[in-house]
């Protein structure tokens, strides 16, 4: 069995409570595990003529182990000056995306330090194995698609998925256009040809689900009718796109209301959507928000399916948010089991026909890998997605309607903002399934997630 706990839930401040003893394989040039970060806030200026950003992180962490220096992650920009606990440091270096600082004094383990550090550059993404990630031009206005290492391209910091923090986000730019980030808006300012944007998050989140998107965008707020869900939900949206957005996203509350009843409570104060007018490959998902193309804005089941997909993630990969990048699947499998279970409540097609055409496809196309530990090269492939899926069907039919739907909101609940392990959904599902005559989850989920021969379809 490969169900082993290669780390603990979250604590809620947001970092790990027992820190992974080395780095994240898939991941190996990114992220420290000798200290933790408990806030970010970012104040940022950008000129979007040129392409240039001034910025300022004022970042708080906590040794984990004794410090003599601390290694941040940062690409492609320039540190201009740094502080801790409001002294210089002894010295500091520069080179493939590291910044690594020698302290003044030592830190004993469990000392909370702070870091005032001043950047700047023309920020631009990281060639990463995934192709470009992190901060994008677009046509008009800046994208930044973090996944799963695009993070170091805008702000310092420490890059792992189990290190999550709190951030506050101050965004300056030039007037006319608006900013969006994670979180909350607290204030809009405009002062001659510059505009700022101040935003909140304070539910931990990982560095790569921290976004900034501008653009030349309008805020409008979905209405929320008497008896729907009274979620905040934004929609960021050029002019010209307002008409299209609100058709393609007229169900938008409706899959709020059935993914609060699968899951359970929408885990964030607001939701909010961005929509640029240029057009994307894939859509994209952060923490509180997801970003579509002009191209996504259609009623049609495939731009319908990826709407409800970014939704989703905000319980599972926002909320609740792998340790290690090689459980990508409790991210992406999750993901695509909830446009199953959308597909049905909107009447269109059932879970269990969506079901047997995964199945009937990965049937046609042998594996060469588990995806419950596919190797950086093919954590996003498509069989991630599907064959996870099925590994829920699977436990579905195996532990019944009720005490499927129980695990989702025990899983959802007792992992809110933590970092989850497949070994602690396993643990779970055999504790609520207790009672299920011969049930096993290690035994279901094995042959789905850590062989390559495809199980038979799982039939209620």
């Amino acid at each position: 069995m490969r169900f082993l706990n290669r780390s603990s839930p979250a604590t809620a401040g947001g970092a790990a409570a027992d820190v992974p003893a080395r780095p994240d394989p898939y991941v190996p040039l990114h992220g420290s595990t000798s200290y933790a970060v408990e806030h970010y806030d970012l104040d940022l200026e950008l000129r979007l003529a040129g392409n240039r950003l001034q910025g300022r992180a004022v970042i708080t962490a906590r040794a984990l182990v004794p410090l003599t220096s601390v290694e941040l992650d940062l690409i492609g920009l320039g540190m201009d000056k740094v502080a801790v606990d409001g002294a210089r440091v002894l010295k500091h270096s520069q080179r493939q995306g590291k910044l690594q600082l020698q302290l003044a004094s030592p830190l004993p383990a469990g000392t909370q330090f702070t870091l005032d550090i001043r950047y700047s550059g023309l920020p631009s993404p990281h060639n990463s194995d995934w192709g470009d990630v992190g901060w994008e031009e677009l046509d008009d206005g800046v994208l930044v698609a973090g996944q799963p290492t695009g993070a170091p391209t805008w702000f310092p910091c420490n890059d792992r998925p189990d290190d999550k923090a709190s951030y506050r986000f101050t965004v300056t730019t030039d007037a006319g256009y608006t900013a969006v980030c994670n979180g909350t808006l607290l204030s809009h300012s405009r002062k001659s040809s510059r505009e700022s944007w101040v935003y909140e998050q304070s539910a931990p989140m990982a560095t790569y689900l921290a976004t900034l998107q501008i653009g030349r965008y309008r805020r409008l707020t979905l209405p929320a009718p008497e008896g729907r869900s009274q979620l905040p939900i934004t929609v960021a949206v050029p002019k010209k796109l307002q008409a299209t957005a609100a058709a393609a996203l007229a169900r938008q509350r409706e899959m709020v209301e059935a993914f609060t009843r699968c899951f359970g409570p929408y885990p964030f104060p607001s939701y909010t959507v961005v929509v640029t007018e240029d057009e994307l490959e894939i859509p994209l998902e952060a923490q509180t928000l997801s970003i579509l193309g002009s191209n996504h804005l259609t009623t049609g089941w495939e731009e319908q399916r990826l709407i409800a997909h970014e939704l989703s993630h905000q319980w599972f990969g926002n909320s609740l948010t792998l340790a290690s990048w090689c459980d990508i699947w409790l991210h992406e499998g999750f993901a695509c089991y909830a446009e199953w279970l959308w597909s049905e409540e909107s009447g269109a097609m059932g879970v269990a026909a969506r079901a047997a055409a995964a199945h009937a496809k990965l049937r046609a196309e042998p594996l060469a890998f588990a995806i419950g530990d596919p190797g950086p090269e093919q954590m996003f492939d498509d069989a991630v997605y599907k064959r996870g899926a099925l590994a829920l069907e699977a436990l579905r039919c195996a532990a019944g309607e009720a005490n499927f739907f129980a695990l989702l909101h025990r899983w959802v609940a007792e992992n809110r903002h933590g970092s989850v392990s497949t070994a602690g959904f396993v643990a779970l599902a055999d504790q609520l399934c207790a009672t299920v005559p011969g049930f096993s989850a290690a035994g279901i989920l094995t042959p789905w997630l850590y062989q390559t021969a495809l199980p038979a379809l799982p039939r209620r």
